[in-house]
């Protein structure tokens, strides 16, 4: 890796059953890897300017919006990890980011909801700030409408999207086939959350006893993409690590 990489990838610290609590963080992280551009990581609490996290700066230029960050990287270095779809592939690769991101990310939410005592312990962080951050959050689940919902319905509702990845992705390698695309690095980032940092929580269980396909993918993207993955997790969530 050369000593000063284009991309810092600026985002909370790291997990102790993945990379990241942030699915969009690793959505990120992973397309980095996968497109195999050098990428330094500066893990904190700092906002964008959007006031979200994760986001990057790109040779000094800042990008807010982990989408927008991979469609930046696109542009500016002339990546196409969809190149092997069809038009017709590519719209429902969309539709399966969007469902993930829009719809299944808030249900996972919830669901980590469940054991916020495993989140809270592994963030040097007061009280204050978690009661802040929670109450903002399940606010956030009522202006997008799903917070509305009881529990028994957000979990049927997540059953539903998890059903729909299960069998699309059916016994592929990938979502699309034995070669990975850009939508596989949104998707693993939603699903690992699932399968690793909701421990005792019906999420995990549902996802561990209905759709094992799913988990089996997030294996095969972890050592695919992520061979250090041992080194980029933490008991204690403050550790960051450089790739």
């Amino acid at each position: 890796m050369s000593s000063s990489p284009k991309v810092i990838l600026c985002q909370i610290p790291r997990g102790p059953r993945a990379p990241s609590f942030s699915p969009f963080a690793l959505k990120l992280e992973t397309f980095l890897r996968m497109a195999k551009i050098e990428y330094q990581n500066n893990c904190s609490w700092k906002r964008s300017s959007k006031g979200r996290i994760p986001w990057m700066k790109y040779d000094g230029e800042a990008v807010a919006d982990s989408q927008f960050c991979v469609e930046y990287l696109n542009r500016k270095l002339n990546i196409d990890l969809n190149s092997h779809l069809t038009d017709e592939q590519r719209a429902i690769s969309h539709a399966l980011r969007k469902m993930a991101e829009e719809n299944l990310f808030w249900c996972m939410g919830l669901c980590r909801a469940e054991n916020l005592d495993y989140v809270k312990k592994h963030f040097d962080l007061n009280r204050i700030v978690i009661w802040l951050g929670t109450r903002v959050f399940r606010s956030n689940t009522k202006a997008h409408g799903i917070g509305r919902h009881t529990h028994e319905e957000v979990l049927h509702i997540m059953e539903e999207d998890l059903r729909s990845l299960s069998v699309y992705l059916g016994t592929k390698k990938f979502f699309f086939g034995d070669q990975p695309c850009e939508t596989d690095a949104a998707l693993f980032g939603q699903l690992c959350q699932i399968c690793w940092q909701c421990p005792g929580t019906k999420g995990e269980q549902l996802v561990n006893e209905k759709f094992q396909n799913l988990v089996e993918y997030c294996e095969r993207m972890k050592t695919t993409f992520w061979p250090d993955w041992e080194d980029c997790i933490t008991a204690d969530g403050t550790k960051t690590a450089t790739k």
